[in-house]
């Protein structure tokens, strides 16, 4: 009995494993092909072997072409000037705006609510081109407002935070407002700090989706003074050749940013989410 069950211990740990490896293949995989020269990666890549995980010879060279060649400090700049600006300004445009929403009665309000929470049902793609036509009539191609503006309001953030907002008691509004209190001062001082977790959660999910944006900044940023790491990633795969080895690195060290922010604030993001969500 107890070798049966020693038995299926360890082949619990063995598909435990196998189910791990499997799960860090996309992780491992890039990871280590940073480390060779593409002509390592093509080598090994046609046949499954022991070198196709881990490099026969590690360089750090397309780590160093990064920077010493192609300058990926001045994308990585470019992408946390535009996602630091985004995230702050988008949080303080939408929670004032479910602020409204949520305490104040106004005529229109429900088809105006309606029509904004539309906005994050419509695909990017589908507004794109005239999008793009109105930021170019406003000359604001290849500038960091370009890449700014059409971010700010989003539809998610405005339904979280007026999901959020609905928790909040009435009676303090109210004693807040015999005191004296202009709204603004019931939404700085008792409405949001009692919604915490809900902002982190709305911070975390706006960097990690403005970080990770593409096709707008492929449209409207190409120049290199303004352009973000994911089009700066597209340039290495050129009509005939494609540097897999600086795609790897350059695509790690631009997952390993939302990744370390991500984590510590991991236990709020899944309370921020949870108390926006639907209400009964």
């Amino acid at each position: 009995m107890n070798a049966k069950k020693v038995f299926l211990k360890a082949l619990l740990i063995l598909s435990l494993l196998l189910v791990a490896l499997i799960s860090l293949f996309p992780i491992l995989y890039p990871l280590m092909s940073s480390f060779r020269t593409d002509q390592e990666i093509y080598q090994y890549n046609t046949v499954f072997q022991l070198h196709t995980l881990w490099p026969e010879k590690w360089t750090t060279e397309a780590y160093q072409q990064l920077f010493q060649v192609y300058h990926f400090e001045r994308f990585f700049l470019n992408t946390f000037i535009v996602v630091g600006l985004i995230v702050p300004f988008s949080i303080l445009m939408c929670s004032v705006a479910a602020y409204a929403f949520t305490f104040y009665h106004f005529r229109g309000k429900k088809p105006l609510y309606a029509l904004l929470l539309l906005t994050f049902m419509v695909p990017g793609e589908v507004i794109a081109l005239p999008l793009y036509q109105v930021i170019s009539g406003m000359g604001l191609i290849n500038t960091y407002a370009s890449l700014i503006l059409p971010s700010l309001a989003n539809g998610l953030t405005l339904f979280m935070y007026c999901q959020a907002f609905k928790d909040v008691p009435i009676s303090l509004l109210e004693a807040a407002d015999l005191d004296g209190a202009s709204w603004f001062t019931c939404y700085r001082h008792v409405v949001m700090p009692l919604c915490v977790p809900t902002t982190i959660a709305m911070c975390l999910m706006t960097f990690v989706n403005e970080w990770n944006n593409y096709l707008w900044p492929l449209l409207a940023a190409r120049k290199d003074e303004v352009k973000t790491i994911t089009v700066a990633i597209t340039a290495f795969k050129e009509e005939n050749v494609v540097h897999w080895n600086l795609i790897y690195s350059s695509s790690i060290l631009s997952a390993i940013v939302p990744v370390l922010l991500f984590l510590p604030f991991q236990k709020y993001f899944v309370s921020g989410i949870a108390s926006g969500s639907v209400k009964g």
